[in-house]
């Protein structure tokens, strides 16, 4: 077992690529701190983590809210003595050209992508520092951290800025054995992915299945989506890897769309 009691810190878990994280990392013998908007689905998926014979608690969090992460945070560091990895995977999409785009809607989508993970980052980094066992910080950023498309400014805006936040966080928590890195997925058919869908047909003016060809497996070697499972098990990569060498780094998991 990679990660036998760590305690993870998994925002946005309650379902999508968060919850295949989740189970994989359970699975592997972490604690799982499911960390989800929903109190109820968080603690549907802590009750999924439990049955399998995890150890697994759903907390509530915003993770725009200061208050709400900490106290999130402390709740789980808590319940399993201490916070060895976060992942920081709540996220939304919004898609409209820039000059549709109200400031409303970029302001709430740089909140919950970058925002959150100052705010969580800053929580969990307290008890990664203090502990003195060194630690994981693996933000969910995009093949939008290294490419941009068509309707989505603030998202690719975020995603960027999460490598910078990731170089500095490794830097800075060298000293105390705590990494970070980046995980940059193509796209997966998560229901995040699936609202997209329509959005684009309609602004683009085509078929779904021409968005899907043509606007998001386009530049894939093979015409398939990332799957769940592809991002788990980079994210296990990073949680698991017991040096710094790979501290700072981006990894692109997109079926060959960008290639580095």
């Amino acid at each position: 077992m990679q990660l036998k009691d760590k305690v993870a810190y998994i925002t946005g878990s309650a379902s999508g690529i968060g919850k295949e994280i989740a189970i994989l990392f359970a699975q592997e013998g972490a604690k799982i701190i499911i960390a989800d908007l929903n109190k109820e689905a968080a603690d549907a998926t802590a009750a999924e983590l439990k049955a399998t014979g995890a150890q697994a608690i759903g907390v509530a969090v915003d993770v725009t809210n200061e208050d709400q992460v900490n106290a999130s945070v402390e709740e789980g560091a808590a319940a399993f003595g201490g916070i060895d990895i976060l992942i920081s995977n709540a996220g939304i999409q919004i898609v409209h050209p820039v000059e549709e785009f109200s400031f409303v809607d970029w302001k709430k989508m740089l909140a919950i992508h970058l925002d959150g993970a100052f705010l969580t980052t800053k929580a969990c980094l307290k008890h990664m520092y203090a502990q003195g066992r060194g630690g994981s910080v693996i933000y969910m950023g995009s093949v939008h951290s290294k490419e941009a498309s068509l309707l989505k400014a603030p998202y690719v805006t975020a995603k960027h800025g999460l490598i910078g936040l990731a170089k500095t966080v490794a830097k800075e928590g060298a000293k105390h054995g705590v990494r970070a890195n980046v995980i940059c997925p193509g796209f997966v058919r998560t229901p995040l992915v699936e609202k997209q869908i329509p959005e684009q047909a309609k602004t683009l003016g085509i078929s779904e299945e021409e968005v899907i060809k043509n606007v998001m497996l386009k530049e894939t070697v093979d015409g398939e989506f990332t799957t769940t499972e592809d991002v788990a098990r980079v994210a296990l990569l990073f949680a698991g890897f017991p040096t710094n060498a790979l501290t700072g780094q981006s990894l692109v998991v997109s079926h060959g769309w960008f290639m580095q």
